[in-house]
């Protein structure tokens, strides 16, 4: 059966949260701190302080496959620009799921009134992303060396990337 992608709701979060711990414990693509608890990590995800904040969801089967958010990158006179983050669980991973869902949810951006994304810190490392974000149009307009710190590699670049929606 093929995935499906919609909104998530608070009731998502129980299904969320293994990806999320799952992602974050391994301390190689995302900022958080791999010891995350699941009461910090909804607030981070899931938060609705951020105005015109979205949580997505992916699901095959009734399972939750992957998750993503939308919200402003900036405040003001910059909240046109959307920053967004995903997260695919490993058993779907190098499937395609990932690369529909980012592309779903780049166009869910638009929809929401955004006219550009901007991601603050692909981390360097991460081969997968970077190779995701660079096929769906996403250039590279800064690099911050050594700013994430990897749990294996030590101190390694990340990059900000920019694309028009």
């Amino acid at each position: 059966m093929e995935e499906t992608f919609r909104r998530a709701t608070t009731q998502d979060w129980e299904r969320i949260w293994p990806i999320f711990e799952t992602v974050v414990r391994d301390g190689d693509t995302y900022p958080y701190l791999p010891d995350t608890d699941e009461e910090t990590a909804r607030g981070l995800w899931m938060s609705d302080d951020v105005v015109r904040r979205t949580t997505f969801v992916a699901e095959r089967d009734g399972a939750v496959i992957a998750t993503s958010y939308v919200k402003p990158n900036a405040v003001g006179l910059m909240n046109h620009i959307a920053n967004s983050g995903w997260m695919v669980a490993p058993s779907e991973r190098s499937q395609g799921v990932g690369r529909r869902f980012a592309q779903w949810t780049l166009a869910q951006a638009k929809t929401l009134g955004f006219t550009h994304m901007q991601l603050n810190a692909v981390v360097e490392t991460n081969e997968p992303s970077m190779k995701l974000c660079t096929s769906l149009g996403f250039e590279i307009i800064g690099t911050l060396p050594d700013a994430f710190r990897h749990t294996t590699l030590g101190p390694t670049p990340v990059h900000i990337m920019y694309r028009a929606l």
